[in-house]
């Protein structure tokens, strides 16, 4: 009889936009707008009917982020005081949509690394935090573009749609669905920000990262064994984005834009406070379960997000404060860049790993959602 699949993860691909915006950019763009802002209703802040903006500082967004800088697919639009937002020209449905662009390059990576032809993939997973357009799927282009003969669908659980991705792919190899599926995880995560917010405009960047998971019996020498998998979710409401296609019924736009609900919005302190024991307890207890310790874990690409949540989550899971080499970060140079953040730690920094060194992969975020992947290099 032959053995069960046995899902692996094969390769991973990384696509970057050309352009970034450093931290003292982003600050001088945004004190400008609060400078315009205090001028324009300057009458309305003295009468006490409108609150008068506070400007930014590099120190300030680094104390509380950790990000030093991050890469935009446009980004004269967004340092523009007087528009704070990407501009992105509408295509025609006849042309690749942009999210589709950055997601086939990203899995054109992962397939040249595994030294796969897109004929030999089986299936198309687009997980990503927001998707362009509600139909037809983002994963259903991108199969397309790719010439994949298979299936494809999108699945959005917001920063942890990439690991929900990878326990979705492995589930099809295991039931026999599929001996290779793409993860692809597009994030153009600027044009759900909102840049006019002191608290949040400096968080997110752009990005897409792809996942090749497949059966063990056509992987390539090298590839990841997949030792288990967890996924949690509890709703909470402290991060959240309640732009969908029914606010057009509701007067959510207007000339000026979607109304600030409309877009990223998040109590800080209160996701610091919650997710970081929710996620730790959640690691320490599939680590359990797989008979691992904190000893046996030689690297841990965790969801970036913020530095602080992540010394912390490492340091519970861990046992001790980890250093830079057992909990990468990419913070500096991508900033926040939602499901795609862990996959990109992990990519950038995995290739001095040896035969038997484990790892895991982890995701958190709004839902909440949280979701973990325990590997060990072959």
């Amino acid at each position: 009889m032959p053995d069960a699949p046995q899902p692996v993860i094969s390769a991973t691909g990384l696509f970057t936009p050309a352009e970034a915006i450093s931290n003292e950019e982003l600050v001088a763009s945004f004190n400008e707008y609060v400078a315009l802002h205090n001028r324009k209703y300057a009458e309305a802040i003295a009468a006490g009917e409108v609150a008068e903006l506070t400007e930014s500082s590099v120190e300030f967004i680094e104390k509380a982020s950790g990000i030093g800088s991050r890469h935009v697919v446009d980004k004269a639009g967004i340092l523009d005081p007087e528009h704070m937002a990407p501009r992105l020209p509408e295509r025609a449905n006849d042309e690749l949509s942009i999210l589709a662009e950055i997601g086939v390059a990203a899995a054109k990576d992962a397939l040249a690394r595994a030294g796969r032809d897109a004929s030999d993939v089986d299936a198309v997973l687009c997980a990503a935090s927001n998707m362009q357009r509600a139909y037809p799927a983002m994963a259903i282009e991108i199969q397309d573009a790719l010439g994949i003969d298979g299936f494809a669908f999108d699945m959005n659980v917001a920063c942890s749609s990439a690991t929900f991705g990878i326990q979705t792919a492995a589930d099809y190899i295991r039931a026999g669905h599929a001996k290779s599926v793409l993860v692809v995880n597009p994030e153009i995560c600027s044009g759900h920000l909102n840049w006019r917010d002191r608290d949040s405009h400096f968080i997110f960047g752009d990005v897409a990262t792809a996942i090749l998971v497949e059966d063990k019996d056509i992987a390539p020498a090298g590839y990841w064994d997949i030792l288990g998998t967890r996924l949690k979710t509890v709703f909470s409401n402290n991060i959240r984005n309640n732009f969908g296609f029914l606010n057009r019924t509701h007067g959510a736009i207007d000339q000026s834009g979607p109304k600030s609900d409309k877009l990223f919005v998040q109590e800080g302190r209160k996701v610091f406070k919650e997710v970081v024991p929710m996620v730790a307890a959640m690691i320490v207890a599939e680590m359990e379960k797989l008979g691992l310790e904190g000893a046996d874990m030689r690297r841990l690409w965790l969801h970036q997000a913020n530095t602080n949540m992540n010394r912390l989550i490492a340091q519970r899971v861990l046992g001790h404060e980890a250093s830079e080499d057992e909990s990468p970060t990419v913070l500096d140079t991508y900033g926040n860049t939602s499901s795609a953040g862990s996959i990109i730690a992990f990519h950038l920094n995995h290739e001095d790993m040896v035969a038997g060194d484990n790892g895991l992969i982890c995701s958190f975020g709004a839902g909440y959602s949280a979701g973990t992947v325990f590997v060990r290099k072959t």
